[in-house]
Protein backbone atom coordinates (compact mmCIF):
# COMPACT_ATOMS: atom_id res chain seq x y z
CA UNK A 1 0.00 0.00 0.00
CA UNK A 2 3.66 2.10 1.05
CA UNK A 3 4.15 1.89 -2.93
CA UNK A 4 0.92 2.81 -4.51
CA UNK A 5 0.66 5.42 -1.89
CA UNK A 6 3.84 6.96 -3.29
CA UNK A 7 2.85 6.32 -6.65
CA UNK A 8 0.03 8.41 -6.62
CA UNK A 9 1.10 10.94 -4.94
CA UNK A 10 4.19 11.32 -7.16
CA UNK A 11 1.73 11.79 -10.04
CA UNK A 12 -0.60 14.23 -8.35
CA UNK A 13 2.70 16.02 -7.92
CA UNK A 14 3.65 15.83 -11.34
CA UNK A 15 0.01 16.59 -12.94
CA UNK A 16 -0.05 20.06 -10.73
CA UNK A 17 3.23 21.02 -11.94
CA UNK A 18 2.19 20.52 -15.13
CA UNK A 19 -1.06 21.97 -15.11
CA UNK A 20 -0.64 24.50 -17.91
CA UNK A 21 1.47 23.10 -20.09
CA UNK A 22 0.70 22.10 -23.46
CA UNK A 23 1.37 18.82 -25.48
CA UNK A 24 1.96 18.27 -29.24
CA UNK A 25 2.70 14.87 -30.63
CA UNK A 26 4.34 14.46 -34.17
CA UNK A 27 3.65 11.22 -36.08
CA UNK A 28 4.09 9.74 -39.27
CA UNK A 29 2.54 8.71 -42.30
CA UNK A 30 3.25 6.50 -46.24
CA UNK A 31 6.61 5.49 -45.38
CA UNK A 32 9.24 6.33 -43.07
CA UNK A 33 12.60 8.62 -42.86
CA UNK A 34 10.30 11.55 -43.60
CA UNK A 35 12.10 13.93 -41.29
CA UNK A 36 9.88 13.58 -38.01
CA UNK A 37 13.02 14.62 -35.96
CA UNK A 38 14.08 17.51 -38.00
CA UNK A 39 10.38 18.74 -38.61
CA UNK A 40 9.75 18.20 -34.11
CA UNK A 41 13.00 20.12 -33.83
CA UNK A 42 12.32 23.22 -36.17
CA UNK A 43 9.11 23.42 -34.22
CA UNK A 44 10.91 23.34 -31.11
CA UNK A 45 12.77 26.08 -33.01
CA UNK A 46 9.76 28.19 -33.69
CA UNK A 47 8.11 28.20 -30.33
CA UNK A 48 11.71 29.07 -28.75
CA UNK A 49 11.15 32.29 -31.11
CA UNK A 50 8.18 33.39 -29.92
CA UNK A 51 9.03 33.10 -26.22
CA UNK A 52 8.09 29.73 -25.13
CA UNK A 53 10.12 27.35 -23.26
CA UNK A 54 9.94 24.07 -25.01
CA UNK A 55 10.73 20.12 -24.10
CA UNK A 56 11.45 17.35 -26.94
CA UNK A 57 11.35 13.52 -26.69
CA UNK A 58 11.08 10.60 -28.88
CA UNK A 59 9.82 7.35 -28.40
CA UNK A 60 10.43 4.80 -31.01
CA UNK A 61 9.21 1.68 -31.69
CA UNK A 62 11.95 -1.05 -31.58
CA UNK A 63 12.76 -3.51 -28.80
CA UNK A 64 15.88 -2.79 -27.98
CA UNK A 65 16.37 -0.97 -24.43
CA UNK A 66 18.00 1.61 -26.66
CA UNK A 67 20.45 2.17 -29.89
CA UNK A 68 23.56 1.26 -28.28
CA UNK A 69 24.13 -1.73 -29.58
CA UNK A 70 23.05 -1.37 -33.14
CA UNK A 71 25.05 -1.39 -36.03
CA UNK A 72 25.00 2.07 -37.82
CA UNK A 73 23.86 0.32 -40.95
CA UNK A 74 20.73 -0.28 -39.03
CA UNK A 75 20.58 3.04 -37.00
CA UNK A 76 23.20 5.61 -37.94
CA UNK A 77 24.96 7.21 -34.96
CA UNK A 78 24.05 6.57 -31.58
CA UNK A 79 23.75 10.35 -30.27
CA UNK A 80 25.12 10.75 -25.69
CA UNK A 81 23.51 13.17 -24.22
CA UNK A 82 24.68 14.86 -21.20
CA UNK A 83 23.34 12.47 -18.65
CA UNK A 84 24.81 9.08 -20.57
CA UNK A 85 21.81 7.98 -22.52
CA UNK A 86 22.74 6.46 -25.80
CA UNK A 87 19.61 7.66 -27.83
CA UNK A 88 18.08 8.00 -31.15
CA UNK A 89 20.16 10.56 -33.50
CA UNK A 90 16.93 12.39 -33.70
CA UNK A 91 17.87 14.19 -30.59
CA UNK A 92 21.08 15.84 -31.84
CA UNK A 93 18.30 17.69 -34.06
CA UNK A 94 16.57 18.65 -30.70
CA UNK A 95 19.77 19.65 -29.45
CA UNK A 96 20.75 21.75 -32.45
CA UNK A 97 18.30 23.50 -33.18
CA UNK A 98 16.44 24.36 -29.65
CA UNK A 99 17.61 25.15 -26.11
CA UNK A 100 15.31 22.10 -24.67
CA UNK A 101 17.75 20.15 -22.12
CA UNK A 102 18.10 16.70 -23.34
CA UNK A 103 18.21 14.08 -21.33
CA UNK A 104 17.68 10.11 -20.61
CA UNK A 105 13.95 10.55 -20.06
CA UNK A 106 14.30 12.22 -23.69
CA UNK A 107 14.08 8.69 -25.83
CA UNK A 108 11.88 6.13 -24.72
CA UNK A 109 11.88 3.05 -26.59
CA UNK A 110 9.39 0.24 -26.76
CA UNK A 111 11.85 -2.20 -24.60
CA UNK A 112 12.70 0.56 -22.20
CA UNK A 113 8.86 0.94 -21.72
CA UNK A 114 8.39 -3.10 -21.47
CA UNK A 115 11.25 -2.92 -19.22
CA UNK A 116 9.82 -0.58 -16.70
CA UNK A 117 6.28 -2.71 -16.56
CA UNK A 118 8.44 -5.71 -15.91
CA UNK A 119 10.04 -4.60 -13.47
CA UNK A 120 7.06 -3.09 -11.52
CA UNK A 121 5.28 -6.21 -12.01
CA UNK A 122 8.61 -8.28 -10.50
CA UNK A 123 8.14 -5.89 -7.51
CA UNK A 124 4.39 -6.85 -6.95
CA UNK A 125 3.55 -3.17 -7.65
CA UNK A 126 0.73 -4.44 -9.76
CA UNK A 127 -0.68 -6.26 -6.65
CA UNK A 128 -1.80 -9.50 -8.43
CA UNK A 129 -3.26 -8.04 -11.68
CA UNK A 130 -3.45 -9.20 -14.97
CA UNK A 131 -0.51 -7.08 -16.49
CA UNK A 132 -2.22 -6.15 -20.34
CA UNK A 133 -0.79 -3.98 -23.09
CA UNK A 134 -3.78 -1.49 -21.93
CA UNK A 135 -4.11 -0.10 -19.01
CA UNK A 136 -0.38 -0.81 -18.02
CA UNK A 137 1.84 -0.55 -20.90
CA UNK A 138 0.30 2.68 -22.15
CA UNK A 139 -0.13 4.15 -18.74
CA UNK A 140 3.72 3.80 -18.61
CA UNK A 141 3.86 5.25 -22.37
CA UNK A 142 1.86 8.51 -20.24
CA UNK A 143 3.88 8.50 -17.55
CA UNK A 144 7.32 8.83 -19.58
CA UNK A 145 5.65 11.98 -21.12
CA UNK A 146 4.98 13.65 -17.89
CA UNK A 147 8.28 13.17 -16.90
CA UNK A 148 9.76 15.72 -19.09
CA UNK A 149 6.98 18.53 -18.37
CA UNK A 150 7.36 20.42 -15.50
CA UNK A 151 6.13 23.41 -14.16
CA UNK A 152 8.33 26.19 -15.84
CA UNK A 153 7.56 24.15 -19.87
CA UNK A 154 5.18 25.62 -21.99
CA UNK A 155 5.20 22.84 -24.43
CA UNK A 156 6.32 19.43 -24.93
CA UNK A 157 6.86 17.95 -28.01
CA UNK A 158 6.92 13.99 -28.56
CA UNK A 159 7.60 12.38 -32.09
CA UNK A 160 6.35 8.99 -32.22
CA UNK A 161 8.48 6.68 -34.61
CA UNK A 162 7.69 4.86 -37.10
CA UNK A 163 4.93 4.64 -39.46
CA UNK A 164 0.99 4.86 -38.78
CA UNK A 165 -0.14 1.53 -39.72
CA UNK A 166 3.35 -0.17 -38.22
CA UNK A 167 1.71 -3.14 -35.72
CA UNK A 168 5.32 -1.73 -33.43
CA UNK A 169 4.14 1.89 -33.13
CA UNK A 170 0.18 0.98 -31.99
CA UNK A 171 0.86 1.14 -28.10
CA UNK A 172 2.11 4.29 -28.60
CA UNK A 173 -0.47 6.00 -30.29
CA UNK A 174 -3.07 4.57 -28.13
CA UNK A 175 -1.26 5.91 -25.32
CA UNK A 176 -1.42 9.44 -27.03
CA UNK A 177 -5.17 8.47 -27.84
CA UNK A 178 -5.99 8.15 -24.10
CA UNK A 179 -3.40 11.10 -23.23
CA UNK A 180 -5.38 13.64 -25.00
CA UNK A 181 -8.60 12.39 -23.71
CA UNK A 182 -7.20 12.90 -19.94
CA UNK A 183 -5.62 16.17 -20.51
CA UNK A 184 -8.40 18.48 -22.98
CA UNK A 185 -8.41 18.68 -26.11
CA UNK A 186 -7.81 22.19 -25.39
CA UNK A 187 -3.93 21.22 -24.63
CA UNK A 188 -3.50 18.41 -26.56
CA UNK A 189 -2.51 18.88 -30.70
CA UNK A 190 -1.33 16.24 -33.35
CA UNK A 191 0.42 16.99 -36.04
CA UNK A 192 0.35 14.30 -38.81
CA UNK A 193 3.96 14.64 -41.34
CA UNK A 194 2.92 12.64 -44.37
CA UNK A 195 4.34 12.29 -48.14
CA UNK A 196 2.52 13.06 -51.50
CA UNK A 197 3.99 11.47 -53.86
CA UNK A 198 4.93 13.03 -57.42
CA UNK A 199 4.31 10.85 -60.37
CA UNK A 200 7.08 11.80 -63.28
CA UNK A 201 5.23 9.88 -65.81
CA UNK A 202 1.45 11.60 -65.03
CA UNK A 203 3.01 14.65 -63.94
CA UNK A 204 1.01 14.18 -60.46
CA UNK A 205 1.09 14.66 -56.82
CA UNK A 206 -0.98 12.25 -55.51
CA UNK A 207 -2.75 12.54 -52.08
CA UNK A 208 -4.60 9.18 -51.33
CA UNK A 209 -1.67 7.65 -49.69
CA UNK A 210 -2.10 10.39 -47.19
CA UNK A 211 -5.72 10.13 -47.11
CA UNK A 212 -5.55 6.87 -46.18
CA UNK A 213 -2.67 7.57 -43.46
CA UNK A 214 -5.19 9.74 -41.71
CA UNK A 215 -7.55 7.53 -42.09
CA UNK A 216 -5.75 4.97 -39.92
CA UNK A 217 -5.07 7.68 -37.09
CA UNK A 218 -8.58 8.37 -37.13
CA UNK A 219 -9.91 4.95 -36.94
CA UNK A 220 -7.38 4.77 -33.46
CA UNK A 221 -9.46 7.68 -32.52
CA UNK A 222 -6.43 10.41 -33.38
CA UNK A 223 -7.78 13.49 -35.34
CA UNK A 224 -4.84 15.43 -36.67
CA UNK A 225 -4.87 19.37 -36.09
CA UNK A 226 -2.30 19.62 -39.00
CA UNK A 227 -1.00 18.33 -41.67
CA UNK A 228 2.32 18.56 -42.41
CA UNK A 229 3.29 17.68 -46.34
CA UNK A 230 6.76 16.17 -47.61
CA UNK A 231 6.56 16.67 -51.19
CA UNK A 232 9.21 17.10 -54.27
CA UNK A 233 7.00 19.68 -55.87
CA UNK A 234 4.99 22.64 -54.71
CA UNK A 235 1.27 22.15 -53.76
CA UNK A 236 -1.83 23.87 -55.32
CA UNK A 237 -4.03 25.20 -53.65
CA UNK A 238 -6.68 22.71 -55.60
CA UNK A 239 -4.32 19.90 -53.52
CA UNK A 240 -4.58 21.66 -50.19
CA UNK A 241 -7.89 21.47 -50.39
CA UNK A 242 -8.55 18.58 -51.20
CA UNK A 243 -6.52 17.51 -48.79
CA UNK A 244 -8.56 19.70 -45.87
CA UNK A 245 -11.45 18.31 -47.05
CA UNK A 246 -10.83 14.28 -47.31
CA UNK A 247 -8.64 14.53 -44.12
CA UNK A 248 -11.05 16.92 -42.15
CA UNK A 249 -8.01 19.53 -41.68
CA UNK A 250 -9.17 23.08 -41.25
CA UNK A 251 -7.31 24.61 -44.90
CA UNK A 252 -4.49 26.59 -43.26
CA UNK A 253 -3.49 23.56 -41.37
CA UNK A 254 -2.40 21.71 -44.63
CA UNK A 255 1.20 22.72 -44.33
CA UNK A 256 3.54 22.34 -47.32
CA UNK A 257 7.10 21.00 -46.24
CA UNK A 258 8.80 20.84 -49.84
CA UNK A 259 12.33 19.03 -49.76
CA UNK A 260 14.44 22.23 -48.82
CA UNK A 261 17.74 23.22 -51.30
CA UNK A 262 20.68 23.55 -49.64
CA UNK A 263 20.26 22.79 -45.68
CA UNK A 264 18.22 21.36 -43.27
CA UNK A 265 18.45 24.57 -41.48
CA UNK A 266 15.87 25.86 -44.00
CA UNK A 267 13.30 23.97 -42.71
CA UNK A 268 12.30 26.12 -39.55
CA UNK A 269 11.82 29.03 -41.89
CA UNK A 270 9.58 27.21 -44.42
CA UNK A 271 7.17 26.68 -41.94
CA UNK A 272 7.38 29.90 -40.82
CA UNK A 273 6.48 31.41 -43.85
CA UNK A 274 3.43 29.46 -43.37
CA UNK A 275 1.82 30.75 -40.16
CA UNK A 276 2.83 26.94 -38.48
CA UNK A 277 4.00 28.93 -35.24
CA UNK A 278 0.80 30.94 -35.15
CA UNK A 279 -1.81 28.05 -36.23
CA UNK A 280 -0.07 26.25 -32.97
CA UNK A 281 -0.03 29.56 -30.69
CA UNK A 282 -3.82 30.36 -31.90
CA UNK A 283 -4.41 26.80 -31.02
CA UNK A 284 -3.22 26.48 -27.62
CA UNK A 285 -4.53 29.94 -26.69
CA UNK A 286 -0.83 31.50 -25.90
CA UNK A 287 -0.13 35.53 -26.13
CA UNK A 288 3.10 35.15 -27.80
CA UNK A 289 6.01 37.59 -28.08
CA UNK A 290 6.82 38.41 -32.25
CA UNK A 291 8.88 36.08 -33.39
CA UNK A 292 12.69 36.34 -33.94
CA UNK A 293 14.50 34.13 -35.97
CA UNK A 294 17.11 36.60 -37.12
CA UNK A 295 20.32 35.02 -35.79
CA UNK A 296 18.72 32.16 -38.01
CA UNK A 297 18.11 33.82 -40.84
CA UNK A 298 21.36 35.68 -40.63
CA UNK A 299 23.31 31.40 -40.92
CA UNK A 300 20.95 30.53 -44.18
CA UNK A 301 22.43 33.66 -45.41
CA UNK A 302 26.17 32.62 -44.85
CA UNK A 303 25.43 28.95 -46.00
CA UNK A 304 24.07 30.30 -49.25
CA UNK A 305 26.62 33.25 -49.84
CA UNK A 306 30.04 31.91 -48.19
CA UNK A 307 32.57 34.17 -48.58
CA UNK A 308 35.36 30.90 -49.09
CA UNK A 309 35.50 27.65 -48.72
CA UNK A 310 37.47 24.48 -47.48
CA UNK A 311 37.61 20.54 -47.34
CA UNK A 312 37.84 18.50 -44.98
CA UNK A 313 38.96 14.79 -46.00
CA UNK A 314 37.01 12.60 -43.43
CA UNK A 315 38.60 8.80 -43.00
CA UNK A 316 35.98 6.40 -41.84
CA UNK A 317 34.31 3.26 -42.19
CA UNK A 318 30.81 3.42 -42.43
CA UNK A 319 31.68 6.82 -45.14
CA UNK A 320 28.94 5.67 -47.47
CA UNK A 321 26.38 5.73 -44.59
CA UNK A 322 25.07 9.91 -44.34
CA UNK A 323 23.79 9.09 -40.47
CA UNK A 324 26.55 7.24 -39.22
CA UNK A 325 28.66 10.38 -38.70
CA UNK A 326 25.75 12.58 -38.26
CA UNK A 327 26.82 15.10 -35.82
CA UNK A 328 30.63 15.15 -37.12
CA UNK A 329 28.77 16.65 -40.57
CA UNK A 330 26.81 19.10 -38.84
CA UNK A 331 29.70 20.43 -36.23
CA UNK A 332 31.55 20.73 -39.32
CA UNK A 333 29.05 23.34 -40.78
CA UNK A 334 28.67 24.74 -37.96
CA UNK A 335 32.38 25.75 -37.88
CA UNK A 336 32.06 26.73 -41.49
CA UNK A 337 29.41 28.82 -40.55
CA UNK A 338 31.33 30.79 -37.86
CA UNK A 339 33.79 31.51 -40.70
CA UNK A 340 31.60 32.41 -43.23
CA UNK A 341 32.83 29.58 -45.58
CA UNK A 342 31.34 26.75 -46.98
CA UNK A 343 33.06 23.60 -45.61
CA UNK A 344 32.88 20.54 -48.13
CA UNK A 345 33.76 17.17 -46.72
CA UNK A 346 35.30 14.22 -49.17
CA UNK A 347 34.71 10.76 -47.58
CA UNK A 348 37.51 8.07 -47.95
CA UNK A 349 37.01 4.70 -46.64
CA UNK A 350 39.40 3.38 -44.25
CA UNK A 351 39.80 0.19 -45.86
CA UNK A 352 40.43 1.73 -49.72
CA UNK A 353 43.84 3.23 -47.73
CA UNK A 354 44.55 -0.08 -46.35
CA UNK A 355 44.32 -1.62 -49.96
CA UNK A 356 45.72 1.62 -52.35
CA UNK A 357 47.99 3.24 -49.67
CA UNK A 358 47.66 7.26 -48.10
CA UNK A 359 49.43 8.85 -50.17
CA UNK A 360 47.33 7.93 -53.24
CA UNK A 361 43.87 9.13 -51.68
CA UNK A 362 45.09 11.84 -49.47
CA UNK A 363 47.80 13.77 -51.45
CA UNK A 364 46.49 17.48 -51.27
CA UNK A 365 44.23 17.07 -48.53
CA UNK A 366 43.81 20.41 -46.84
CA UNK A 367 42.91 19.05 -43.46
CA UNK A 368 42.32 15.28 -41.95
CA UNK A 369 39.26 14.09 -39.63
CA UNK A 370 38.91 10.24 -38.27
CA UNK A 371 36.36 9.74 -36.48
CA UNK A 372 34.93 7.50 -33.36
CA UNK A 373 34.19 3.54 -33.75
CA UNK A 374 34.51 -0.16 -32.90
CA UNK A 375 35.44 -3.09 -34.69
CA UNK A 376 39.37 -3.90 -36.13
CA UNK A 377 38.22 -3.59 -40.03
CA UNK A 378 40.12 -0.44 -41.20
CA UNK A 379 42.33 0.19 -38.33
CA UNK A 380 45.09 0.20 -40.27
CA UNK A 381 43.95 2.60 -42.93
CA UNK A 382 43.08 5.20 -40.22
CA UNK A 383 46.54 4.55 -38.77
CA UNK A 384 47.85 5.39 -41.94
CA UNK A 385 45.86 8.37 -42.33
CA UNK A 386 47.22 9.83 -39.04
CA UNK A 387 50.68 9.41 -40.14
CA UNK A 388 50.04 11.01 -43.67
CA UNK A 389 49.06 14.18 -41.72
CA UNK A 390 51.29 14.01 -39.07
CA UNK A 391 54.33 13.41 -41.43
CA UNK A 392 52.84 16.32 -43.98
CA UNK A 393 52.04 18.64 -41.01
CA UNK A 394 48.18 18.75 -42.59
CA UNK A 395 45.87 19.88 -39.66
CA UNK A 396 43.99 16.80 -38.13
CA UNK A 397 41.49 16.25 -36.05
CA UNK A 398 40.48 12.62 -34.18
CA UNK A 399 37.50 12.01 -32.20
CA UNK A 400 37.57 8.44 -29.76
CA UNK A 401 38.90 6.05 -31.51
CA UNK A 402 40.81 8.44 -34.07
CA UNK A 403 42.71 9.80 -30.76
CA UNK A 404 43.76 5.99 -30.08
CA UNK A 405 44.84 5.30 -33.64
CA UNK A 406 46.40 8.31 -33.30
CA UNK A 407 48.44 7.15 -29.99
CA UNK A 408 49.20 3.53 -32.10
CA UNK A 409 50.89 5.47 -35.01
CA UNK A 410 52.98 7.61 -32.28
CA UNK A 411 54.35 4.43 -30.60
CA UNK A 412 54.87 2.64 -33.92
CA UNK A 413 56.64 5.58 -36.34
CA UNK A 414 58.13 7.67 -34.03
CA UNK A 415 58.78 5.85 -30.62
CA UNK A 416 59.37 2.90 -32.85
CA UNK A 417 57.62 0.22 -30.71
CA UNK A 418 56.89 -2.79 -32.86
CA UNK A 419 53.55 -3.85 -32.52
CA UNK A 420 52.35 -1.30 -30.63
CA UNK A 421 48.29 -1.45 -30.99
CA UNK A 422 45.47 -1.40 -28.87
CA UNK A 423 44.25 -4.13 -26.88
CA UNK A 424 40.89 -4.24 -28.12
CA UNK A 425 42.00 -5.40 -31.30
CA UNK A 426 45.22 -7.31 -30.20
CA UNK A 427 45.08 -8.83 -26.84
CA UNK A 428 48.51 -9.98 -27.17
CA UNK A 429 50.17 -6.99 -27.87
CA UNK A 430 53.27 -6.43 -26.62
CA UNK A 431 53.35 -2.63 -26.26
CA UNK A 432 49.18 -2.13 -25.29
CA UNK A 433 49.12 1.75 -25.47
CA UNK A 434 45.24 2.15 -25.57
CA UNK A 435 43.68 -0.92 -22.94
CA UNK A 436 40.49 -1.31 -21.32
CA UNK A 437 39.46 0.90 -19.01
CA UNK A 438 40.09 -0.48 -14.80
CA UNK A 439 36.18 0.30 -14.51
CA UNK A 440 35.43 -2.16 -17.56
CA UNK A 441 37.51 -5.06 -16.60
CA UNK A 442 34.62 -6.68 -15.40
CA UNK A 443 31.48 -5.58 -17.24
CA UNK A 444 30.37 -8.40 -19.07
CA UNK A 445 27.09 -6.63 -20.66
CA UNK A 446 27.39 -4.71 -24.02
CA UNK A 447 24.57 -2.55 -23.64
CA UNK A 448 24.92 0.96 -21.44
CA UNK A 449 28.13 -0.05 -19.39
CA UNK A 450 30.54 1.84 -21.43
CA UNK A 451 31.99 5.12 -19.84
CA UNK A 452 29.36 7.55 -21.07
CA UNK A 453 27.95 11.04 -21.01
CA UNK A 454 29.40 14.47 -19.46
CA UNK A 455 32.71 14.28 -17.32
CA UNK A 456 35.19 17.09 -16.55
CA UNK A 457 38.06 17.69 -18.36
CA UNK A 458 41.01 20.01 -17.12
CA UNK A 459 43.09 21.86 -19.75
CA UNK A 460 46.55 22.71 -19.71
CA UNK A 461 47.63 26.41 -20.16
CA UNK A 462 49.24 27.25 -23.86
CA UNK A 463 47.94 24.66 -25.43
CA UNK A 464 45.60 23.67 -28.77
CA UNK A 465 42.87 23.27 -26.63
CA UNK A 466 43.29 26.08 -24.09
CA UNK A 467 43.27 28.23 -27.14
CA UNK A 468 40.02 27.11 -28.32
CA UNK A 469 38.27 26.73 -25.24
CA UNK A 470 39.93 29.76 -23.63
CA UNK A 471 39.12 28.13 -20.16
CA UNK A 472 40.73 25.67 -17.63
CA UNK A 473 37.67 23.26 -17.07
CA UNK A 474 35.42 21.75 -19.58
CA UNK A 475 32.80 19.00 -19.88
CA UNK A 476 32.74 16.74 -22.84
CA UNK A 477 30.69 13.88 -23.33
CA UNK A 478 32.12 10.23 -23.57
CA UNK A 479 31.14 6.67 -25.12
CA UNK A 480 34.43 4.48 -24.90
CA UNK A 481 35.95 1.29 -23.11
CA UNK A 482 39.34 1.75 -24.35
CA UNK A 483 42.06 4.57 -22.73
CA UNK A 484 45.47 5.58 -23.04
CA UNK A 485 47.65 3.00 -20.81
CA UNK A 486 49.24 5.79 -18.45
CA UNK A 487 52.64 3.28 -18.70
CA UNK A 488 53.84 4.92 -21.76
CA UNK A 489 53.25 8.81 -20.64
CA UNK A 490 56.98 9.98 -20.46
CA UNK A 491 58.01 8.17 -23.31
CA UNK A 492 55.37 9.69 -25.44
CA UNK A 493 55.82 13.43 -23.65
CA UNK A 494 59.66 13.34 -24.36
CA UNK A 495 59.31 12.70 -28.11
CA UNK A 496 56.83 15.49 -28.38
CA UNK A 497 53.21 14.80 -27.37
CA UNK A 498 51.49 17.27 -25.10
CA UNK A 499 49.03 15.50 -23.05
CA UNK A 500 46.51 19.08 -23.18
CA UNK A 501 43.21 17.37 -21.11
CA UNK A 502 43.44 15.22 -18.41
CA UNK A 503 40.43 14.48 -15.99
CA UNK A 504 40.99 16.27 -12.79
CA UNK A 505 42.19 13.77 -11.19
CA UNK A 506 45.04 13.46 -13.96
CA UNK A 507 44.39 9.66 -14.13
CA UNK A 508 42.85 9.60 -17.73
CA UNK A 509 44.08 11.44 -20.81
CA UNK A 510 41.35 13.10 -22.54
CA UNK A 511 43.16 15.75 -25.70
CA UNK A 512 46.62 14.93 -26.67
CA UNK A 513 48.38 17.16 -29.37
CA UNK A 514 51.87 17.18 -30.92
CA UNK A 515 54.59 19.71 -30.11
CA UNK A 516 55.97 19.97 -33.39
CA UNK A 517 52.87 20.32 -35.88
CA UNK A 518 50.44 23.36 -36.67
CA UNK A 519 47.30 21.51 -35.71
CA UNK A 520 47.45 18.75 -34.65
CA UNK A 521 44.83 17.17 -31.87
CA UNK A 522 43.07 14.22 -30.53
CA UNK A 523 40.47 13.71 -28.04
CA UNK A 524 38.75 11.22 -26.33
CA UNK A 525 35.27 12.51 -25.75
CA UNK A 526 33.16 13.67 -28.82
CA UNK A 527 32.94 17.00 -29.43
CA UNK A 528 30.43 17.06 -31.78
CA UNK A 529 27.63 16.03 -29.64
CA UNK A 530 27.76 19.95 -28.17
CA UNK A 531 27.76 21.48 -31.44
CA UNK A 532 24.95 24.22 -32.64
CA UNK A 533 24.84 26.24 -35.49
CA UNK A 534 24.46 29.07 -33.45
CA UNK A 535 27.15 28.25 -30.88
CA UNK A 536 30.06 25.48 -32.59
CA UNK A 537 32.29 23.51 -31.04
CA UNK A 538 35.60 24.85 -30.43
CA UNK A 539 37.48 22.20 -31.78
CA UNK A 540 35.90 22.07 -34.22
CA UNK A 541 35.90 25.72 -34.91
CA UNK A 542 39.65 25.96 -34.67
CA UNK A 543 40.16 22.87 -37.00
CA UNK A 544 38.36 24.70 -39.60
CA UNK A 545 40.21 27.63 -39.25
CA UNK A 546 43.54 25.74 -39.13
CA UNK A 547 42.35 23.79 -42.64
CA UNK A 548 41.04 27.37 -44.10
CA UNK A 549 44.56 28.72 -43.45
CA UNK A 550 46.38 25.44 -44.42
CA UNK A 551 44.50 25.97 -47.85
CA UNK A 552 45.80 29.51 -48.51
CA UNK A 553 49.17 28.76 -47.29
CA UNK A 554 48.72 25.85 -50.40
CA UNK A 555 47.56 28.36 -53.07
CA UNK A 556 49.84 31.37 -52.29
CA UNK A 557 53.08 28.54 -52.58
CA UNK A 558 51.32 27.21 -55.82
CA UNK A 559 51.30 30.75 -57.13
CA UNK A 560 55.16 31.24 -56.11
CA UNK A 561 56.28 28.10 -58.08
CA UNK A 562 54.07 29.09 -60.45
CA UNK A 563 55.67 32.93 -61.27
CA UNK A 564 59.18 31.09 -60.84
Amino acid sequence: MQVIAANLNESHESQEKSAKTKYIFVTGGVVSSLGKGLTSAAVGLLLESRGLKISLQKFDPYINLDPGTMSPYQHGEVYVTEDGAETDLDLGHYERFTQARITRDSNYTTGKIYNAVIQKERRGDYLGSTVQVVPHITDEIKASIERVASEDVDVVISEIGGTVGDIESLPFLEAIRQFALEKGRDRVMFIHLTLLPYLQASDEIKTKPTQHSVGRLREIGILPDILICRTEKEISDEIKKKIALFCNVPLEGVIEEKDVDFSIYEVPVVLRRQNLDTLILDRFRIQPQKSDLSRWEEILEILRSPEMETEITLVGKYVKLNDAYKSIYEALTHAGIFHRALVKVKKVQAEVIERDGAEALLQGAKAILVPGGFGIRGIEGKIQAIEYARANQVPFLGICLGMQCACVEFARHVLQLEGAHSTEFDRQTPQPVISLLEEQEKVTQMGGTMRLGAYPCQIKPGTLASQAYGRERVQERHRHRYEFNNFYRDPFAGAGMIFSGLSPDGSLVEIIELARHPWFLACQFHPEFKSKPVDPHPLFRDFVKASIEYSLKAKKEERVHGVR
